[in-house]
């Protein structure tokens, strides 16, 4: 059955099948080689999206931009929001939602995310919360796929460093899904939650992924693919 994401959000990569991610990751080899064709993108010509950041950053702000750009939408960029200070959440969604087609949020709450979602009427992708980072995720499961020549279920990838925060989750869950075998390599005080790692094992009984998580770094690189840090 072809794959159609039309209108859906990207909140976190539990809501994505293997199959949809994968999708994803083969669309952005197209889209680069169509750039680097010199082939311009119209997927977003008159289009609206809005980049609602509560955090600041220059890499995904510029990210976002130049990708909105290359397929011929139109940006706004916003920082100062009243979202949740002088305006709800649920009416700074549906405010967005009728001026744009698109909602692409960073910040600090997952919750906020879900509930720009829920009330927007359009789609809106997580661009990092304290939670999850699944962008991110995508653009690393594309680098691995390009500089790795073998299959995902064949690669290990290593997580060093505080394997509690958005990256080792977002990465934990990814490799799962993608049949990735996953350490994570931290002190046992920063070391993933339970409910994650329980979740992540469950996916990987299915893709044939291996999950660990260790407090010893040498044993935890072992064999890896990539090691992420």
């Amino acid at each position: 059955m072809p794959i159609n994401l039309n209108g859906r959000s990207l909140l976190t990569l539990r809501d994505y099948s293997p199959d949809e991610i994968e999708y994803l990751i083969n669309l952005s080899i197209n889209l680069k080689a169509k750039k680097r064709s010199g082939i311009s993108g119209t997927a977003l010509q008159g289009k609206n999206i809005v980049l609602l950041f509560e955090k600041t950053s220059t890499r995904t702000r510029c990210a976002f931009e130049v990708a909105v750009f290359d397929e011929g939408g139109n940006v706004t960029f916003l920082t100062n929001s009243q979202m949740g200070v002088k305006e709800s959440i649920e009416d700074t969604a549906k405010v967005l939602g009728r001026y744009y087609d698109g909602i692409e949020f960073r910040g600090y709450q997952q919750e906020t995310v879900e509930n720009l979602a829920l009330h927007a009427g359009v789609p809106v992708w997580n661009g990092l919360t304290d939670s999850y980072h699944p962008t991110q995720i995508l653009a690393d499961l594309l680098t691995m796929k390009e500089h790795i020549y073998k299959p995902f279920r064949k690669m290990k990838l290593s997580f060093v460093g505080d394997a509690r925060n958005n990256m080792g989750n977002s990465l934990m869950i990814g490799a799962a899904k993608m049949g990735i075998s996953f350490t994570a390599v931290a002190p046992p005080s920063l070391f993933p939650s339970e409910e994650i790692v329980n979740y992540a094992r469950g996916i990987a009984a299915e893709s044939g992924a291996v999950i660990e998580v260790t407090d010893e770094i040498a044993p935890g690189v072992k064999g890896s693919d990539a090691i992420y840090t």
